[in-house]
């Protein structure tokens, strides 16, 4: 399930990469799987080797074109081990609302990027996060949770401000709104719920029914409510030459 518009952020085979705050790697295996050379950088090791097996295994898989290259690294994001200007894409998603110091973090994400090379970033969508934040408590409350709930205005102010141009905006995932609204109401925790259970299944479903043709109509439906309850917002951004 990915966020991030790769041809509209402008990836090409053999581009250097860095999906920072991969997490689990969905966005890292999609460019590696386009050809770019791919850094997956996080502060979680643990997730991390999982990322560097699926790698390996993308690989023997024959799943990657000749001449790609993937890899891990484990750090900081306020203090990227990276040299000036040395990535081609950035990719930060679902990551800045986590956490304090973003504006350092910012920084860091444009410092690595070359000069007119580009970026996405990621972040909750405004309405769809406050409504779950007032719906449960515990959704943001939790070690390493969210600790903000940005507007476009305020996320594309920090990253102009940071030295980058506004490429343009959109909205995704406007089908798993409904879902954390309900998971809100009903208790975070409580996976057991039968609605959702139910809601679950028809999301599991959606992702496994892609290719087909349901799978496209939803994909068709998503987009036409994204732009109102597309949960997450997607900014992209271009560094001056």
């Amino acid at each position: 399930m990915l966020t991030v518009d790769f041809d509209r952020l402008g990836l090409r085979p053999g581009d250097r990469v860095i999906d920072m705050g991969c997490g689990a790697g969905r966005h890292a295996f999609e460019m590696y799987r386009r050809g770019a050379d791919v850094i997956a950088f996080d502060q979680d090791g643990d997730e991390l080797a999982g990322v560097l097996e699926l790698f390996g295994a993308m690989k023997e898989a024959g799943e990657v074109p000749a001449g790609a290259e993937a890899d891990i690294k484990e750090g900081d994001a306020l203090a990227l081990p990276f040299a000036d200007g040395e990535f081609d894409r950035v990719v930060a998603s679902e990551v800045l609302e986590h956490i304090h110091d973003d504006h350092r973090a910012i920084t860091e994400l444009v410092r690595v990027l070359r000069p007119g090379g580009t970026m996405a970033i990621t972040v909750p969508r405004w309405l769809p996060e406050l409504v779950s934040w007032r719906l449960s408590a515990d959704y943001h409350n939790t070690p390493g949770g969210h600790i903000r709930i940005y507007t476009d205005q305020e996320l594309r102010w920090k990253v102009v401000n940071a030295g980058m141009e506004y490429a343009g905006k959109d909205h995704a995932h406007g089908l798993h709104t409904p879902y954390w609204w309900l998971k809100c109401a009903v208790g975070v925790d409580n996976a057991e719920h039968p609605l959702v259970k139910a809601y679950h299944q028809v999301l599991v479903w959606d992702i496994m029914q892609q290719p087909r043709l349901l799978g496209r109509a939803t994909r068709l439906a998503e987009r036409a409510i994204n732009p109102v309850l597309g949960k997450s917002m997607v900014l992209y951004f271009r560094k001056p030459e």
